[in-house]
């Protein structure tokens, strides 16, 4: 019961497969190995679909069909972040690999929202060139996200991205088991706050009072700022590696935060899985799969961001509804196509096609 009488300290790496010190790369990340498990799922899922004749995609055409969604959801992810959350990104020139702030992956990484029009354009593309509804491969391609999508929210857990609000003041004390605390956090505390982690600095080899000194001096001293720099990080990977002094002085002092990516990885994947395969569990028109993922997903955003930190350096919204973050506003968006779109589909004069209980032919 102790476990449960805390908040969970997250001390998982980021890397499934680290490499030797002396490889260009430092390793395999969690977070490239869920997009490819995603892919590979979806792969599965539609696969089955056009070998049991649930789709109007032959199966000859599913390898193209997956290269297609591969690249709307790369390029358009990456692209999409850089638009709505980072523009600097398009003019930020490097000396050093990879040379341009868009494909910096590793600088804010990528939108979901953005993935999602880069898939709509693939589709289009991809239904012209093989002659098939446009809007049926977009049923088939939102059908078999959820699960990438729910992976990829595992993935920001891993890596301690998109954390979670902090809790009231009132729970601080004691924050329920639920709870998340990132040692992350602390490469954004002030000088005030880091030299209260002196104890942890004397047990990675280093006195109090050099960092106590080095941190006075950090704005005017590079050495200062470096060796800051270094030992923030340490003290980082000194909580990953269960070092039990460091643990005990950083817990207390960390946030608890609600645990936003669990959350949305619940509602991305699980919840909206199911609310897709009840609507299509017999033929509808093309497009109508499509358009609930549109309301589900954008309704279910909008509820999980509420317990979500805004992105740092995106500005929230002033609404009549309150403050809205920017994946909020988006999420808006959608569920007002939503709304629009249900209407046209519903008015089309077409066969229905697909169905998850039609059987093999």
């Amino acid at each position: 019961m102790a476990l449960l009488a805390e908040a969970y300290l997250h001390t998982l790496d980021e890397f499934a497969v680290p490499f030797p010190a002396s490889w260009p790369y430092p390793g395999l990340r969690w977070y490239g190995l869920a997009y490819l498990a995603g892919f590979g799922v979806a792969w599965l899922i539609v696969r089955w679909m056009a070998k049991t004749h649930r789709t109007a995609i032959p199966p000859r055409a599913v390898p193209d069909l997956m290269i297609y969604i591969l690249l709307g959801v790369l390029v358009g992810g990456r692209v999409g972040y850089c638009i709505f959350y980072d523009p600097g990104l398009f003019i930020r020139l490097t000396g050093s690999l990879p040379w341009w702030g868009v494909l910096a992956i590793n600088q804010g990484g990528m939108s979901s929202h953005g993935g999602m029009l880069g898939v709509i354009l693939a589709m289009c593309i991809f239904g012209a060139r093989n002659h098939i509804s446009k809007l049926h491969l977009l049923d088939v391609a939102v059908f078999v996200a959820p699960p990438g999508l729910f992976l990829g929210r595992l993935a920001n857990f891993v890596n301690a991205e998109l954390p979670g609000r902090a809790l009231p003041d009132a729970s601080q004390q004691a924050p329920p088991w639920w709870s998340m605390k990132f040692p992350q956090e602390i490469l954004s505390w002030p000088a005030e706050k880091l030299a209260r982690l002196g104890e942890a600095v004397e047990d990675l080899g280093f006195s109090a009072g050099h960092w106590r000194d080095s941190l006075a001096r950090r704005d005017i001293d590079a050495d200062a700022n470096q060796f800051v720099d270094r030992t923030v990080n340490r003290l980082i990977e000194a909580v990953q590696t269960g070092n039990a002094k460091v643990i005990e002085v950083m817990r207390p002092e960390l946030t608890a935060c609600y645990p936003s990516q669990l959350v949305q990885a619940l509602t991305d994947g699980p919840l909206l899985c199911l609310l897709l395969v009840l609507v299509w569990l017999k033929p509808r028109k093309p497009g109508m799969i499509g358009v609930w993922f549109l309301g589900g997903y954008g309704l279910m955003r909008i509820a999980s961001e509420g317990i979500r930190q805004p992105d740092t350096g995106v500005p929230l919204l002033s609404t009549p509804m309150g403050d809205l973050s920017r994946g909020q506003v988006l999420s808006l968006l959608m569920v007002a196509v939503w709304l629009v779109a249900w209407l046209i589909i519903v008015r089309r004069d077409v066969e229905p096609i697909g169905g998850l209980r039609r059987s093999g032919q």
